[in-house]
């Protein structure tokens, strides 16, 4: 059965609305996810359903079935490879590799994606924190919370991001809250919930609830 890229990244975004919600992908979701029309999202929608890559129900949503959900998370496995080599080997910048491997993520070589990952030492996370499904398409996940989740006087190092716009990547290179970097909770404060942190042990900052709810911190261990 031949599958268009804009098929395959419809079936993405059913994937992750899904995944990330919890429940089936309205439509309206799907609509905001590929940038387009609700209109075009209900043709798509039912041509994915009569390919029987989708279950889909009114007034509920979409979700993938076992062929649609195994042609997704192969593509998010090519999607977060590709990020990694162009992170690792070509030297981008996290901010710079959406788009390229958005365009890398369709190669259809099963054999090229074996070998890339055999490259790259099977890697567990993309450059964001995302965990990489393998072969198989199980995926490693790990302990994390959001940061406006931790208390005062917790610690931590950030591990992922939730959004990975842009402008939120390359505030954080600002800030140099990039991956791996130590924080302490030292204050909360109830008016904006924003919060008091330290970097790296050494300086003092204050980070926006919009920040503290979309970076992921893997707590140190008491």
């Amino acid at each position: 059965m031949e599958i268009s890229h804009t098929e395959e990244n419809y079936l993405k975004a059913i994937f992750k609305i899904s995944e990330r919600k919890g429940k089936p992908a309205s439509t309206n979701a799907i609509s905001k996810a590929m940038e387009t029309s609700a209109a075009s999202v209900t043709d798509m929608v039912k041509r994915l359903s009569e390919k029987e890559l989708i279950h889909y129900e009114r007034y509920r949503g979409a979700t993938l079935t076992e062929n649609g959900a195994r042609i997704a998370t192969h593509l998010i496995r090519k999607h977060r490879l590709w990020e990694v080599f162009l992170v690792n080997n070509l030297h981008f910048s996290w901010d710079e590799v959406h788009e390229i491997a958005e365009q890398l993520e369709h190669i259809k070589s099963p054999q090229l994606v074996e070998r890339l990952d055999e490259f790259l030492g099977n890697p567990k996370f993309d450059p964001h924190g995302d965990p990489i499904p393998d072969a198989d398409g199980n995926f490693t996940f790990r302990k994390q919370a959001l940061l406006s989740d931790l208390g005062e006087g917790e610690t931590g190092a950030v591990v992922g991001v939730q959004d990975h716009t842009t402008a939120f990547l390359q505030y954080l290179d600002r800030m140099q809250l990039v991956l791996g970097t130590r924080i302490e909770v030292l204050e909360r404060f109830e008016y904006d919930e924003s919060v008091k942190v330290k970097i790296s042990g050494e300086r003092e900052q204050l980070l926006s609830k919009k920040v503290s709810q979309n970076l992921f911190i893997q707590r140190e261990a008491v």
